[in-house]
């Protein structure tokens, strides 16, 4: 099994109710965007969307990208 490697790029974000959060995303998965309360959080689910991408283009037969944006 390969492995690759992301650059991934934090944002802070608030909820309606003042509450924190961060807005994660991997912009060389283009639409691969996740969140999560607190940055333990958002880094594992933007982990796990990474990896559902990966192995959606893969069953899809299509190119996985190798270099970041």
């Amino acid at each position: 099994m390969n492995s690759y490697f992301y650059k991934i790029v934090f944002e802070p974000d608030k909820f309606e109710d003042g509450g924190g959060a961060w807005h994660v995303s991997c912009p060389a998965l283009k639409g691969c965007h996740s969140w999560g309360r607190s940055y333990e959080e958002a880094l594992s689910n933007i982990r796990e969307a990474i990896d559902l991408y990966v192995q959606d283009l893969l069953e899809a037969g299509e190119a996985i990208p190798v270099k970041d944006v």
